[in-house]
């Protein structure tokens, strides 16, 4: 079997230093707050490059404490990718803002600086850049629209951690930046957990204030806010873990690389590009093929697991279709029904990797003798 994710083999390789942790937050009844919390605080800042970390319950409430923070005028639109999943959208409608999708770009899959363009008008207020993969947008760009149109810049980087744009990473270039730390991230909980990074003082005491029940000092409250905080045992695992991403990640791009390698001309796949000035930190590894789903079929007899993000664009939901914003023309791009992500991490071994893409291979030679 080839798994799309082990966290049991990463759980083995660090096991003893996860325990001591956890042993540590259970033996103070350190349960809320506490050091466990300001060391990760602290240490995950240091790791973007920002000055500011606030730890949250999970990546959804992350965005939705950052957009209120902003305190942008209800209703203020905010352009979100198509393609993402819907905790970058609902966390704009659930803030009581208006979501305007914007479709992606059809080879990095992050949001078009084309199709924003479009989408601005005098009550855009935001741009949510998602770094959808791992891949970085194009944070120049946006910048340039930004500055242009007086928006803000909000960093989706549920799926980034570690990833850079020129040389920075990701979560230190807009005016804040969200992070989820989902188990199956690139840097992964045992349980839900969130952060907040930011350069901005006064907007980094305000999301701490929203996640506290509008304070700061104990029963201090300067306002209603709402109860989202990341808990000390998942902070103690995420110190721990935090130490070996860049290990993990380079071994995620080893595989990559031995894929785009293996992969290159094979079928009609067309492999995930890497701009010149992006360190991809590939969370997903994603191909195209107009034979998905037989692909996805035959791997998984060959016990190959695989994975699908995302079967069905934002603005199809069911949950959008208030909107009206759909047609056959719109969203080419975030509505492709090609996109297949095959195993990547660190739990991989070179013959796993070359086992995946060989009997890749082997589907794309077998098919093209019966066409």
């Amino acid at each position: 079997m080839v798994k799309f994710l082990d966290l049991k083999v990463q759980y083995q390789g660090i096991r003893s230093e996860i325990d001591q942790a956890i042993q540590n937050v259970i033996e103070n009844s350190d349960f809320i707050g506490g050091k466990h919390v300001t060391q990760f605080e602290s240490n995950f800042s240091n790791y973007i490059g920002v000055d500011y970390c606030i730890g949250v319950g999970n990546g959804t409430d992350a965005l939705e404490i950052a957009i209120e923070a902003l305190n942008m005028p209800i209703g203020s639109e905010i352009i979100v990718p198509a393609n993402s999943f819907i905790a970058s959208s609902e966390a704009v409608t659930r803030s009581g803002h208006r979501v305007v999708f914007a479709d992606v770009d059809a080879e990095s899959y992050v949001i078009s600086i084309k199709d924003v363009k479009k989408c601005i008008t005098s009550q855009t207020k935001a741009i949510m850049a998602v770094h959808l993969y791992g891949h970085p947008c194009d944070m120049d760009e946006l910048a340039i629209l930004a500055k242009e149109f007086g928006l803000y810049i909000i960093e989706d980087c549920a799926q980034a951690h570690g990833s850079e744009y020129k040389e920075k990473r990701v979560g230190g270039i807009g005016d804040v930046a969200t992070f989820s730390f989902y188990p199956g991230k690139n840097l992964g909980a045992y349980g839900d957990g969130g952060a907040i990074t930011t350069n901005n003082g006064e907007l980094a005491v305000q999301c701490r204030k929203i996640a506290n029940h509008g304070r700061v000092a104990k029963y201090d409250h300067d306002f209603e806010g709402r109860n989202s905080r990341l808990d000390s045992l998942q902070a103690a695992i995420l110190n721990v873990k935090l130490r070996y991403l860049d290990i993990w990640i380079e071994k995620r791009v080893e595989v990559a690389n031995k894929y785009l390698l293996e992969l290159d001309g094979v079928g009609d796949i067309i492999l995930p590009i890497k701009q010149r000035w992006a360190k991809q930190a590939y969370h997903l590894f994603v191909i195209r093929t107009n034979r998905r789903d037989e692909l996805k079929a035959y791997l998984s007899e060959k016990d190959i697991q695989t994975g699908i993000h995302y079967p069905i664009s934002l603005p199809k939901l069911k949950a959008y279709e208030y909107m009206k914003q759909v047609n056959e023309q719109m969203f080419a791009n975030s509505s492709d029904v090609s996109l297949l992500s095959l195993p990547i991490g660190e739990h991989l071994s070179e013959e796993d990797v070359l086992h995946v893409s060989n009997s890749i291979k082997l589907f794309f030679e077998y098919n093209n003798t019966l066409d």
